[in-house]
């Protein structure tokens, strides 16, 4: 299979790359995060005006670069490495995902307010007793009239704090876990009824606990089809897995590269740590983790069009990138020894992020299973 990028492609990688460089380091990042509101509005104005990446996904016709998920995936890896906490994920990965796959007919004129950096979205979807089933929601939107009213409670919507739009799931018909009776609404946060509270996650983004009380929203909100739309719900999370994995493949070659290099400047016993062997060894085994979830990665990202495929190398990549993420961050750590968690060395935040990419979306465990369940349903 041909995993070579178009020009067009390795142009768009050169820019993000080129721009983070300059403007992203590790010390302009921890001065952001030390302030509120913790993300820079000057680096999405510019991901918009200047770099265009925004519309990166998105079709020529709808103002963007005629893209798609491999397109979100070369963003998502340069993203990775320069840990960067603006909300692409949730505002074009997601979001974009929805309004593009939805059919909704205020896609166009929102799509265009995401390539211009004017409209943030936050993913309102996980629930405290769900764990990681999308269709275990207490969240309610009943009809009234021509409007939903929506009462529920959302845990860790990551990009709350800044977002201008909420997309939430909500169970419109059914019992609490049934496949039926759900339904994804837009939301914007400033509606009355809506109340959250804001925090810093280890790892540097900010996220919020969204209780919706009473919340009426227009007929207009309802994105894909009322009671049925959990297919919808589970293709875009897919996506957000793999532009997720894609992120963490960013974040494990820095905790290689960062680690390669700390050893060749430790000195033990007058000379490198790196001629030791047994580190050696160590840093081959990391070096193959970080390619074998680089080649998942791009599988799953591949695969993303075929609905038949699409859920099992999602889940695949996924462990892989879990694997990934435990062995090679705890092995950076390891070989730093103390230095490694603290503050003011890069690696450790490497660390922080590949630990909270490692149960994104569903940890390793649960994507394990999910894995064994679609390869017997499947032999079935």
């Amino acid at each position: 299979m041909d995993f070579s990028f178009t020009d067009e492609q390795s142009m768009l990688r050169d820019t993000v790359a080129s721009y983070l460089a300059d403007n992203y380091s590790f010390d302009q990042r921890r001065a952001m995060l030390g302030q509120e509101p913790g993300w820079s509005s000057a680096i999405w104005k510019a991901f918009a005006e200047e770099l265009g990446i925004l519309g990166a996904p998105f079709s020529e016709e709808l103002g963007g670069l005629g893209g798609g998920p491999v397109e979100n995936m070369i963003v998502m890896q340069e993203m990775g490495k320069a840990l960067v906490v603006e909300p692409y994920l949730g505002t074009v990965v997601i979001a974009g995902g929805f309004l593009k796959h939805s059919g909704h007919p205020n896609a166009e004129a929102l799509i265009g307010q995401i390539i211009a950096g004017e409209a943030i979205f936050a993913f309102a979807y996980a629930e405290p007793q769900g764990r990681y089933n999308l269709a275990d929601l207490k969240t309610t939107a009943k009809k009234d009239g021509g409007s939903y009213v929506l009462n529920g409670m959302k845990a860790v919507v990551i990009g709350a704090p800044y977002a201008t739009h909420l997309i939430v799931t909500a169970r419109t018909d059914a019992g609490q876990r049934d496949a039926s009776g759900i339904s994804v609404f837009i939301v914007e946060t400033s509606a009355p009824g809506i109340t959250t509270r804001d925090y810093p996650t280890v790892d540097g983004f900010r996220a919020s606990e969204v209780t919706f009380e009473n919340v009426r929203v227009g007929a207009e909100a309802l994105i894909g089809p009322e009671n049925h739309a959990l297919p919808l719900i589970e293709k875009v999370v897919d996506e957000a897995i793999a532009a997720t994995c894609a992120e963490a493949c960013g974040v494990l070659s820095k905790l290689h590269e960062g680690t390669l290099e700390y050893t060749r400047q430790r000195k033990q016993f007058g000379q490198p740590i790196s001629a030791f062997q047994v580190l050696q060894h160590r840093m081959v085994d990391m070096f193959i983790q970080v390619e074998q979830a680089v080649s998942m990665t791009y599988m799953a990202t591949i695969k993303l069009s075929d609905d038949k495929t699409r859920t099992k190398a999602a889940a695949a990549a996924k462990v892989q990138i879990g694997k990934a993420c435990r062995f090679v961050g705890q092995n950076a750590i390891q070989m730093h020894g103390g230095m490694g968690v603290t503050n003011e060395m890069a690696i450790g935040h490497y660390f922080k992020r590949a630990t909270m990419i490692e149960s994104a979306f569903g940890s390793t465990d649960h994507h394990l299973a999910r894995y064994e369940r679609l390869s017997l349903g499947q032999a079935a």
